[in-house]
């Protein structure tokens, strides 16, 4: 069973080298984009929210759960 560790415990240990992982433009790029989609995100939304007609029910009286009648 030693002999499995040793042999598999320094392949899985593979960590790269220090000069190969370093952020690029690249990534600095897609972060930026990522940051501008939430931004347009969050703006829509709020004006998606905006157009919600939120009607609050008071469970107290009961007047805005039941609708208005005609006596005539």
């Amino acid at each position: 069973m030693n002999i499995v560790w040793t042999v598999l415990v320094p392949l899985l240990d593979k960590t790269p080298d220090p000069e190969d992982v370093k952020p690029g433009w690249l990534a600095f790029v897609v972060f930026l984009l990522l940051a501008a989609a939430v931004v347009f995100l969050a703006f829509s939304l709020r004006k998606h929210l905006g157009k919600v007609n939120f009607q609050e029910k008071n469970g107290s009286d009961g007047a805005a759960d039941k609708p208005t009648q005609d006596a005539g």
